[in-house]
């Protein structure tokens, strides 16, 4: 994790005994869960998803999208001080847009642009279905 200060504090102890290993890997670890396993990954449920560590609300069902990857997709974050951009070069040469909650730090997944989905910021947010909490509406 960064050594950046967030609004929100996360015990890391307590999130740990809260989340499940692998939710906790990803948003506290920047794992990735494996494509086509996460509970969002096909999901058309309306409502809002927000961050799984912190309840920060992050995408709306209004803005996701299928895109055939194998992690939710999202064309837009719902404000744009929702999210945190960071630069991943973890899979150098190849540098990737990572993101996360701007509130607590947590990873969610990886943006990418110019992919060619018909959506109107030609954005594809791949987000990890175990870093979300669907609040239905």
């Amino acid at each position: 994790m960064s050594e950046k200060e967030y609004p929100v504090k996360i015990d890391e102890t307590e999130l740990a005994q809260k989340l499940d290993p692998l939710s906790y890997d990803v948003l506290r670890n920047a794992a990735t869960e494996r494509p086509f396993t996460g509970e969002y990954t096909d999901t058309d449920k309306v409502g809002v998803y927000k961050c799984k560590a912190c309840s920060n609300e992050l995408f709306r069902s209004e803005t996701k999208f299928h895109s055939g990857c194998g992690w939710p997709s999202f064309y837009a974050p719902t404000a744009g001080d929702a999210v945190e951009l960071i630069e991943d070069r973890s899979l150098f040469p190849r540098v990737r847009t990572e993101v996360r909650c701007a509130h607590c730090g947590s990873h969610l997944g990886h943006v990418f642009e110019g992919e060619g989905y018909e959506v109107p910021t030609d954005q594809r947010w791949c987000i990890n279905s175990v870093s979300l909490i669907l609040e239905e509406r």
